[in-house]
């Protein structure tokens, strides 16, 4: 029987612990490659160190592929439900389970940071303080519903350099002419009617429809009893942009209930997940998920896992706390609004209605509710319209789960045959599963700096990239500063890479050496850069140069340089991570060449230090616009005094007639 490598590091099975917990096994470059839990550490440990014909063929990868393993105790299943969550978006280990979104979905966002808040359409949601509802499917679904709901709540949509235009200039642009926004930056409502706004536009789009309908209807027949018939019609046109914005949200069941449904479509290798976001009986957002089978978990046990993530991520994007809106006919007695509604019920359901139960499903019960704050029951529906609804959202899994199938197939293989072709045309030892290309910008040698950019699995890995300002060469000296940048980045992984036990095991951002560093130049560039890698007697980096002209690869001791087919993969690979690399270093490039432009310009005014530029840089915007500026509207501006208002306009505008030296 073959062996298991685990057993080389096998702690004393006295030293585990018999507490529930969580445990990380790690490679030997100390990157954690998987993460699990358990209620018994020691029980579910010593399930890893038997032979390896009796383990899963993924747990067998993983086995071989580890040097160590720890653990961490909490004190209950739920804590660990929550460590393990936490460990994996952290360490994001090859080995678990991985969870894509199968595709950037749209919110309808309201920005309750700012102090007149703004309603519209956003992907990626940010911790910024805004108030997310969704997610939609299609981008087009929610703002057709927003565009419909302006005529009943006409709330702001507008940027921040329009707003902050039409309130200097003292007129409301062409929304508030067609009904389609208050104005609040005219002072045409005040800030508390503009959140009453906000806050009927809020409890609409979560599902809370009758009674702004009714309302409208009541002040409708208000109006026509008072023959004020004008301003029926317009609350008759607001009734019908409502009543058409309901039907666009889809009513699964007769009555007003909260849950959420999930269910999934699955193969051996993959699972495609759907949910629906059910509130007040109506489907306010839906969700899809793909995941790589590369655990050895059955359903019940995946699908405990995927209601974990999906609720978590939930709270971090629906359940931030904000700001309180001015009260409204639902507000308390004190005259506030108070806050639960958003931040609670529409994290979860009070049901979490699936096809099969999880595993620990009590444990689970116990998560979500403290994450609704109010009991929340996992149960499979055996009659009625919930089983209509579960079988809808297994459809849409279906449907997805195939695009994802053919879309996948496509992408994988053209990514496997790169890193092959790239393996042989360059004559690797391995292929080059993590690859760094570097570039260096600079101009006339000044601001220089360089970049690195990270493939893994022929994918980019943006988390991975970093920059570098140019420090130790005076001058335009590409293979002086290419070397300089090598160097830096290969002292770092030399130093986390034996530091890694002195930073309880975290990895630092140069811990990983790639399989292959890729330099944007020629010859002359890639010998800098293997001197560098030399000098520090760093071993097992392959290292190649992508020439600009002819799209020529060199590697080190070979004269001539390598010519990839023109219509192969691997072409296509190192074109495209080198391109990469030069967009991300002309960036930085660029941006460090205005920084130093708007400290030139602001630094011979008297007065003017680095609070007050940056004050007038977010007040206007660009250099442009301060000089354009009146003294008028440089006193606006905070910390802006009149007197200095004119000093800053005299030296960017001098006056008429005066002569240039």
């Amino acid at each position: 029987m073959p062996e298991n490598p685990a057993l080389a590091f096998r702690p004393d099975p006295g030293t585990i612990p018999t507490d529930p917990g969580c445990y990380l096994w790690r490679d030997r470059h100390g990157r954690v490659i998987y993460v699990g839990k358990a209620k018994n550490l020691r029980s579910r440990l010593a399930s890893y160190f038997q032979d390896l014909s009796q383990l899963h063929q993924r747990t067998q990868a993983m086995v071989e592929a580890a040097a160590a393993v720890e653990w961490i105790i909490v004190a209950s299943d739920v804590e660990s439900l929550h460590l393990e969550y936490n460990l994996i978006k952290q360490h994001r280990p090859r080995f678990n389970i991985r969870y894509n979104d199968d595709k950037s979905y749209p919110y309808l966002a309201v920005t309750l940071g700012e102090d007149v808040p703004r309603a519209m359409v956003r992907r990626n949601p940010r911790n910024d303080g805004t108030r997310y509802f969704g997610p939609y499917a299609h981008a087009y679904a929610i703002r057709e519903t927003l565009d419909l709901l302006l005529r009943v709540y006409p709330v702001r949509t507008c940027s921040k350099g329009v707003f902050d235009r039409h309130r200097r200039s003292g007129r409301p642009c062409l929304l508030f002419h067609i009904g389609k926004c208050s104005a609040p930056c005219t002072g045409e409502v005040s800030t508390e009617e503009h959140d009453e706004l906000l806050d009927g536009l809020m409890g609409f789009i979560e599902g809370d429809t009758d009674g702004a309908v009714e309302e409208l209807q009541r002040r409708m027949q208000a109006e026509a009893d008072k023959q004020n018939y004008e301003a029926a019609a317009r609350i008759r046109d607001q009734l019908k942009a409502m009543e058409t914005a309901l039907a666009k949200q889809v009513m699964v069941t007769g009555r007003r209930e909260d849950f959420d449904a999930i269910s999934w479509h699955a193969d051996e290798l993959e699972v495609a997940f759907q949910v629906f976001f059910v509130r007040r009986g109506r489907v306010v957002g839906r969700k899809g998920w793909t995941v790589d089978r590369v655990e050895a978990l059955d359903m019940a046990a995946l699908l405990t896992r995927f209601i974990v993530q999906v609720f978590s991520e939930r709270v971090s994007t629906l359940g931030r706390p904000s700001r309180t809106l001015t009260a409204t006919a639902k507000g308390g007695s004190d005259g506030l609004l108070k806050e639960p509604d958003f931040a609670t019920t529409q994290v979860v359901g009070k049901e979490v209605l699936v096809p099969e139960m999880p595993e620990d499903a009590d444990v689970l019960e116990e998560l979500l509710a403290e994450l609704r704050g109010s009991r929340v029951t996992i149960r499979v529906p055996q009659r009625g319209p919930k089983v209509t609804v579960l079988e809808t959202v297994r459809e849409n899994a279906e449907e997805s789960f195939q695009q994802h199938r053919l879309k996948r197939a496509k992408d994988f293989n053209a990514r496997s045959q790169a890193l092959k072709e790239l393996q042989e045309h360059l004559s690797l030892e391995q292929a080059p599963l993590r690859i760094e290309c570097y570039d260096i910008s600079t101009l006339q040698g000044t601001n220089s700096v360089a970049s690195m950019v990270v493939m893994e699995d022929g994918l980019p890995r943006k988390s991975e990239y970093r920059r570098f300002k140019i420090r130790g060469v005076v001058g335009q000296d590409d293979f002086a500063m290419m070397n300089e940048v090598i160097t830096r980045r290969f002292k770092r992984y030399l130093a986390e890479k034996d530091e890694l036990e002195t930073r309880d095991g975290q990895p630092g951002k140069f811990a990983y050496p790639p399989n292959l560093v890729l330099i944007d130049g020629g010859k002359g560039q890639l010998g800098a850069a293997k001197r560098a890698l030399d000098d520090l007697g760093v071993e097992g980096v392959e290292i190649a140069s992508l020439a600009k002209k002819m799209e020529e690869v060199f590697r080190p001791g070979r004269a001539e340089s390598i010519m990839l087919p023109r219509s192969s993969e691997a072409l296509f690979l190192v074109m495209r991570i080198r391109d990469e690399a030069h967009r991300f270093a002309i960036t930085y490039h660029r941006s460090l060449r205005g920084k130093e432009m708007v400290e030139s310009v602001f630094d011979d005014i008297p007065g003017v230090g680095p609070a007050r530029r940056t004050a007038l840089m977010t007040h206007f915007g660009t250099v442009k616009a301060v000089r354009e500026a009146s003294a008028a509207d440089l006193a606006e501006v905070d910390g802006i005094s009149d007197t200095l208002a004119g000093t800053i306009h005299d030296h960017l505008r001098p006056r008429v007639g005066a002569r240039a030296h």
